[in-house]
C-alpha cells in the first residue's frame, strides 16, 4: 500500500503532466490566458479604489450608482465589462490613476510584415 507522501507525489506529479499537456494546446493556452486576465482585472479594480482610501459606497457615489453596483463590478469573475464603465470608473478614483487598453499581436511575423 502507497503511503501519503508517495500518494502525493504521484498525484503531482500526474497533474503536472495534464497541465502540461493542456498548455501545449494552443487553443487552450490562449483561453486559459484571456481568463487569467479577465480575473486579473477584477482585481486591479479593487487595489486601486483602495490605493484611492474609497469604499464601494464612496465610489458608488462618485459615479451615482449603488454600491452593489460597484460590488458587482469588482465580483471576481465579473466579464461583462464596457470600455465606458472602465473609464468612469477609473475617473472616479481620481487624478493619480489611469486606464490603459493594449492591442497586441500575438504572432510576431504579422507585427514585423507591418
Amino acid at each position: 500500500m502507497a503511503t501519503q507522501p508517495e500518494i502525493v507525489s504521484d498525484g503531482a506529479r500526474r497533474f503536472h503532466e495534464y497541465w502540461v499537456r493542456q498548455m501545449a494546446d494552443p487553443a487552450f493556452r490562449e483561453a486559459y490566458a484571456a481568463e487569467a486576465a479577465s480575473k486579473q482585472l477584477w482585481l486591479q479594480l479593487v487595489e486601486a479604489r483602495q490605493a484611492a482610501g474609497l469604499t464601494q459606497a464612496e465610489l458608488a457615489q462618485r459615479l451615482g450608482v449603488s454600491q452593489a453596483q460597484v460590488a458587482r463590478v469588482e465580483k471576481r469573475g465579473y466579464n461583462s465589462y464596457t470600455l465606458k464603465t472602465l473609464r468612469r470608473y477609473v475617473q472616479a478614483l481620481g487624478g493619480d490613476f489611469t486606464l490603459e487598453v493594449a492591442v497586441r499581436c500575438r504572432t510576431p511575423a504579422i507585427a514585423a510584415a507591418e
